[in-house]
């Protein structure tokens, strides 16, 4: 073993660790000496987003010391940013995970012994509830327990800023380098001051909901809509808590549960993994909604703030619709009943990612809806609504994995709300006009006709441990100085090198400034329109491809004949890559 990874390991077989966590260190060296290597040959990165990585002993892992280190290095951080404050406060929360529960009372125990005043959820409530609490109590950062949609062996550590929003610079930066000078667990202040925690739970509920409800642009929608029924599954997770209520307090009276996952566990015994991008995730909820005859289908991921949908189409089978369809038609529907409204005032804009369809861009502008984008990750939406605030109105918001956001009183993707308009939008088209009805498919096919089908895929290599690392890195070294000169049998026309900030025009052999923060990705363009972006995920050990083609589609009748087209272009681009 390297002997770096050797002296780690032998600190943590000191004194200084728990006795539990010494024998595990133990285990590991009899037993499997290649997964204690894993866990300590590097220290598991406070990244921008906050930690997130497999739970176990060693300084790779999610546990309570690496947790430990987090959190001083936050709070040392906090107590430098708002020394003239009289008190700084944070709201803490955590999701089903197993230790979710622990990493949260550690962690508000930690900040509490440094004096800092602390807001802990009673019970687990979704990740788009603490962002409302951040800025409803009035708090200088909050913590989310999760590991999100990843599999039932990640827990994660989220930070947010007071704006609700998660870090971005300088904070994210800031906080990653307080964090990295704890390098010892005798750096951390251990012994809680349970004065400063205060258990926090249905107030914070209530004025969630309050705000929640003003959303709905069509109630009288869903009054009319008596036969529209719902397959709701949470997934073992958070959603539980708060989307059967936000569904009822819109009038959604005829929601069925997957009640198999509707009990809250950490071991996620339903499904590999709690991801409803994944259709094998929502396949107890299939099942449910042919049973009941459901019309929709809503699954939330352990912490509540992406959504899946599935819903009935033509054939009178239930469609799964991934992230860029869900996201084009609750954009098209916020944007156009918003519009009917009159409540596209104050320079309106909406935001979306790079890696998302373009199509969400088409609907926007012929709505005079600037839609902007940002790099991938929703804190860079939040980022966006901060510095437009008090100056233009945030509409919507949207991410190609499932995350959404309408209103700004949540500053990260919400589920919940979502859900709830998700709902009213299949209810508006249900009886819109009783003679000639739609089901959320043909709106969906009416939408290419209008503006071109867009159709996207997106393919994900999984590398795992210190060999995974080395080789996405050595694949964007190789994109980055051999880029490809065709793809689909196309000239590759331009290229964006986010990480060197610059767009290269390969045809003019000009090139000019991406004004956006440097990110390791890449995008490569067509001269058929056809956009490529490869980038490594900053919470899984994955390298991702997102491919995306266009046609036009003049008919209803013909998307199926130009979605088998474009599905043969983006097959054609995955062998070419």
């Amino acid at each position: 073993m390297d002997k770096t990874i050797q002296d780690k390991v032998n600190l943590w077989l000191s004194n200084d660790y728990d006795v539990e966590t010494r024998n595990e260190v133990l285990r590991l060296q009899k037993e499997d000496p290649k997964a204690l290597s894993d866990a300590f040959y590097r220290d598991l990165e406070f990244g921008t987003g906050g930690l997130r990585g497999v739970m176990g002993v060693g300084t790779n892992r999610m546990n309570k010391y690496t947790v430990g280190a987090a959190t001083q290095g936050l709070a040392n951080y906090l107590l430098k940013c708002f020394k003239k404050e009289e008190i700084v406060k944070v709201v803490i929360s955590f999701d089903s995970r197993l230790h979710s529960t622990e990493f949260a009372r550690i962690s508000a125990e930690i900040l509490s012994a440094n004096n800092i005043k602390v807001f802990l959820f009673e019970e687990l409530r979704p990740t788009p509830v603490l962002s409302f609490a951040v800025r409803h109590l009035q708090c200088h950062a909050g913590i989310m327990i999760t590991a999100s949609h990843n599999p039932m062996e990640y827990n994660g550590y989220k930070v947010y800023w007071q704006d609700g929003g998660q870090l971005v610079p300088p904070h994210d930066v800031n906080v990653i380098k307080e964090v990295n000078k704890i390098t010892s667990v005798k750096q951390v202040n251990w012994t809680a001051n349970p004065e400063l925690i205060e258990m926090v739970g249905e107030r914070v509920d209530k004025a969630y909901f309050d705000l929640v409800k003003p959303l709905s642009l069509h109630p009288e929608s869903i009054k009319k809509a008596k036969k529209l029924k719902i397959v709701y599954t949470p997934l073992h997770g958070t959603g539980i808590t708060m989307v059967p209520k936000a569904l009822e307090m819109y009038g959604f009276k005829d929601v069925v549960l997957v009640e198999e996952q509707s009990v809250p566990d950490g071991n996620f015994p339903t499904v590999k993994s709690p991801n409803p991008e994944e259709k094998s995730a929502l396949e107890l909820a299939l099942k449910k909604a042919d049973e009941v005859n459901a019309d929709l289908i809503l699954a939330t991921d352990p912490d509540a703030d992406r959504v899946g949908i599935a819903v009935r189409n033509a054939e009178g089978k239930m469609q799964l619709l991934n992230g860029n369809q869900t996201g084009t038609l609750l954009f098209h529907y916020v944007l156009s009943q918003s519009q009917k409204a009159g409540k596209l005032e104050g320079n309106p804009f909406a935001v979306k990612t790079i890696v998302t369809t373009d199509l969400i861009r088409r609907v926007a502008l012929d709505y005079n809806v600037e839609c902007i984008d940002v790099l991938t990750g929703f804190k860079y939406i939040a980022e966006a609504i901060r510095a437009n605030e008090g100056k233009r109105q945030f509409i919507v918001g949207g991410e190609e994995s499932y995350g959404y956001l309408i209103g700004d009183f949540v500053r990260d993707k919400d589920a919940i709300s979502a859900c709830c308009l998700i709902a009213e939008m299949a209810a508006h088209y249900m009886v819109a006009n009783s003679a000639n009805h739609k089901l959320l498919t043909d709106v969906l096919n009416d939408i290419y006709c209008s503006y071109g089908y867009y159709k996207e895929s997106l393919l994900s290599l999984t590398e795992k441990g210190q060999e995974g690392v080395a080789k996405i890195k050595a694949m964007m070294d190789n994109y980055r100085q051999n880029p490809p000169k065709t793809l689909g049998g196309q000239p590759v026309v331009m290229m964006k090198d986010y990480s060197a900030s610059r767009s290269y025009d390969l045809v003019n052999g000009t090139n000019e400034l991406i004004n956006l923060p440097t990110s390791n990705v890449l995008q490569f363009f067509t001269a058929d329109g056809s956009k490529i972006t490869v980038r490594p995920s900053g919470t899984e050990p994955k390298i991702k491809f997102y491919f995306s083609v266009v046609e036009p589609v003049e008919k209803r009748k013909d998307t199926a004949e130009v979605e088998a087209r474009l599905d043969q272009r983006i097959e054609t681009l995955k062998k070419d890559l």
